[in-house]
């Protein structure tokens, strides 16, 4: 195997050292898998994708990271909770749906405000709470015709299959 020679500042010599202790001793192993991961990531962000990490479980304390860009989202307000839906397109052309649900209320009453509630004049306070939040990854938008509402499976439908980024040579 070829040797490289990598010069290391004194001030980034603890970056390399806890580098080397995270990857148990080999120290190019760290190199080659940060490497890999800028590359990667690089040439993502050069494509129109992006890096994303959603929350998912309950609370927020668990994420899931990957690359691809957002396709649309759709928003339901109910009563007793709100339920946000996401879905992405990765850079291996499969789609995940990020699909989040909050506990919400609303604070005071809105009929001391008369006919300015009714317009949507007044001011509201309101509060959520983390929920569950969930994310499947499918081959095709038809997967989803069970996991999303109609509407916004045909807002789907209507993206089609544009590049992400159309470079103009002007």
């Amino acid at each position: 195997m070829p040797n490289k020679t990598i010069y290391v500042s004194d001030e980034d010599l603890p970056l390399y050292q806890r580098a080397q202790e995270l990857a148990g001793g080999n120290l190019s192993r760290a190199i080659s898998a940060a490497l890999r991961r800028y590359i990667d990531l690089q040439e993502a962000t050069g494509d129109g994708y992006e890096e994303i990490t959603v929350r998912v479980g309950r609370g927020t304390r668990k994420h899931v990271r990957f690359v691809g860009y957002l396709l649309a989202e759709w928003g339901n307000n109910k009563a007793d909770y709100v339920e946000i839906i996401r879905v992405y397109r990765t850079r291996k052309q499969k789609f995940v749906v990020h699909r989040e649900r909050t506990t919400s209320w609303r604070l005071g009453d809105e009929s001391l405000f008369g006919w300015r509630s009714h317009l949507g004049l007044n001011g509201q306070t309101w509060g959520t709470v983390k929920g569950e939040a969930t994310v499947d990854v499918v081959d095709a938008l038809e997967d989803l015709r069970e996991q999303l509402p109609p509407e916004f499976l045909e807002m789907l439908a209507d993206i089609g299959d544009e590049p992400v980024i159309d470079d103009l040579d002007i």
